[in-house]
């Protein structure tokens, strides 16, 4: 099965792994990814900054690129989110674009929900004798994918999945909400890691690449001996068969 990625500027940027290890999980489930170098931002980030303009040209150049491929999958809900349901808001006085907009969201799916919702697998074949907590990030939440990532996690052979605290409550990432508040960002990602601390796992796994590097950077900064990892390099870096 032909899918197409759609990787984030987070990932491309900065998380690059994260990419590779989406590319190595699609494999190991019996895809065949394949990726349009001219992809660019999907235009979240203007979007939420109130630039629609901006926002249109993008999702304009993003649907053109991606609008005949059959599967697009994305490990981040948040993109998602932005194709899937503010690409039609955008083109709400075009009619024409936004017909297309709505055929294109119906083909993008966030990674875990595509391999559990779509590919019906739940045992992805890793284990991992380790202690994780998972962190609910909100822009999956909205998207209604919860269960999804943590079946894949209940499954990993020889991982302890623990409960966290307000595993739920957001990290105070919220794209531009780190830069224009950052007092307050930083008071919420410092009360994500205290609970993660009290809980006392091994590692924190989560999904959104926003979420990654928040969190990362204040447990980093702080708890050098504990790790965040995003799912798709956690399950394919513990493939029973690589």
């Amino acid at each position: 099965m032909k899918v197409s990625l759609f990787i984030p500027c987070i990932i491309d940027q900065w998380l690059p792994e994260v990419g590779v290890s989406t590319v190595k999980l699609l494999r190991h489930i019996g895809c065949e990814p394949y990726y349009h170098q001219m992809q660019t931002c999907c235009g979240q980030m203007l979007y939420n900054s109130g630039k629609f303009g901006a926002a249109r040209k993008l999702a304009r150049r993003f649907i053109e690129i991606f609008e005949n491929d059959k599967v697009i999958i994305c490990p981040s809900a948040s993109c998602v989110h932005m194709v899937r349901i503010n690409y039609p808001l955008l083109f709400e006085n075009e009619p024409e674009w936004q017909s297309r907009a709505n055929h294109l969201a119906k083909r993008v799916f966030e990674l875990c929900e595509f391999i559990v919702d779509h590919q019906s697998i739940t045992d992805i074949g890793a284990a991992c004798d380790t202690k994780a907590a998972f962190h609910e990030s909100c822009s999956y939440l909205k998207l209604n994918i919860s269960d999804q990532p943590k079946r894949l996690l209940r499954a990993v052979h020889g991982l302890d999945l623990i409960s966290m605290k307000d595993a739920d409550a957001c990290c105070g990432f919220g794209g531009s909400f780190v830069l224009e508040y950052p007092e307050i960002s930083g008071a919420m990602v410092a009360q994500k890691v205290a609970n993660f601390m009290e809980a006392d796992p091994d590692m924190l796994v989560l999904c959104e690449p926003g979420c990654m590097m928040n969190i990362s950077g204040f447990m980093q900064r702080n708890y050098p001996e504990k790790s965040v990892v995003h799912i798709a390099s956690f399950l394919s870096d513990h493939l029973l068969s690589q």
